[in-house]
């Protein structure tokens, strides 16, 4: 059963506010710390794998001029966690894979179709090709996202006889944040969605132990909160109420216009979005918590209680990426 009252619901003031963020994979957890990243695998005999990486960019001053710029900042961050989790992404479906076909027998014939793409086609290149595959569909789901509540609205107002565009940007709006909310509850009945879910708590609280000045065990991380102000979830519902305000701002109602409109201003809804969240990662005030409230009861969707298991994969995600300095690692 889910913990509820119990939780705290926010980190204490005087903890340690830490730059380290993650995301949840396929059996695993990404870190990234202020120099370390790192990715922790529950493989199919049980064992759990990890790989570290250096991260260049420098902190503080150190930090190139489009990492300190606001809004630039923000796009600029927004993209590389993308590509990092992307990449992250396949590497831990590719163990999983990988480990299940060492368990199989290996006596086993290839099929022919196996046998064909073997010779016409290097590992490479087919990793190349599914890339793309994938990029293309994730760029077309986006756009729909983007166009759909857009038509949607467009057909209803043009049916009433109304042309408002305040009006019109809060529909679309609502529509947006309704189909968001509604793939997130859907996907999570699935099984193995529920698990990257589980995963995504376990990379929540291990944060939050550590923001909170205790040791890294199972039985501390397991006593905090699964709710994070930083997470992607927040900074995603963020972005698309951000986006009501900016096409407020924009003069066009025919739906095909308002698209292009609001593709050209991502960039700035993102920025903002980013600022927003940066904002309510590091303040207690009440603009920061009522900034943060929706965001984090998304969260409960998108984050389930895990198991030991899963906090192990966590904890040892998490271990490599805490500098020598935690000067260099506050928010």
């Amino acid at each position: 059963m889910e913990e509820k009252e119990k939780q705290p619901e926010a980190c204490p003031t005087a903890c340690h506010r830490s730059k380290i963020g993650g995301q949840a994979l396929i059996e695993g957890v990404m870190m990234k710390g202020a120099y370390k990243g790192a990715m922790a695998c529950r493989l199919p005999n049980g064992t759990i794998d990890v790989e570290t990486w250096d991260i260049k960019g420098g902190v503080g001053k150190d930090r190139p001029w489009y990492k300190k710029i606001p809004l630039i900042r923000g796009v600029y961050s927004f993209i590389f966690s993308m590509v990092d989790g992307y990449k992250c992404l396949m590497k831990s479906a590719e163990k999983q894979v990988n480990g299940q076909e060492d368990e199989e027998n290996e006596d086993e014939k290839p099929s022919k179709l196996d046998l064909w793409l073997e010779s016409h086609f290097t590992e490479k290149t087919v990793s190349a090709i599914m890339t793309v595959f994938t990029v293309i569909s994730t760029a077309a789901a986006f756009l729909l996202f983007l166009f759909l509540p857009k038509w949607i609205v467009g057909g209803i107002m043009n049916l009433a006889g109304l042309e408002n565009r305040i009006l019109q940007s809060f529909l679309e709006g609502i529509i947006k944040i309704i189909i968001f909310i509604g793939y997130m509850a859907i996907t999570g009945l699935s099984k193995d969605i529920r698990r990257t879910y589980e995963y995504h708590g376990a990379e929540h609280k291990t944060i939050a132990c550590f923001e909170a000045g205790l040791p890294l065990t199972v039985e501390n991380v397991q006593k905090q909160v699964r709710l994070h102000p930083r997470c992607g979830t927040s900074f995603i519902f963020l972005t698309l109420f951000i986006s009501i305000l900016v096409m407020c701002l924009v003069p066009f109602t025919i739906p095909w216009q308002r698209f292009l409109c609001s593709f050209a201003l991502l960039p700035i809804t993102i920025g903002c979005s980013f600022e927003a969240i940066q904002f309510a990662g590091r303040s207690d005030s009440f603009i920061s918590k009522f900034i943060s409230w929706p965001g984090l009861q998304l969260q409960r969707i998108t984050t389930r209680e895990p198991n030991a298991g899963q906090i192990e994969c966590a904890i040892a995600a998490l271990t490599p990426c805490i500098p020598e300095n935690l000067e260099d690692d506050k928010w």
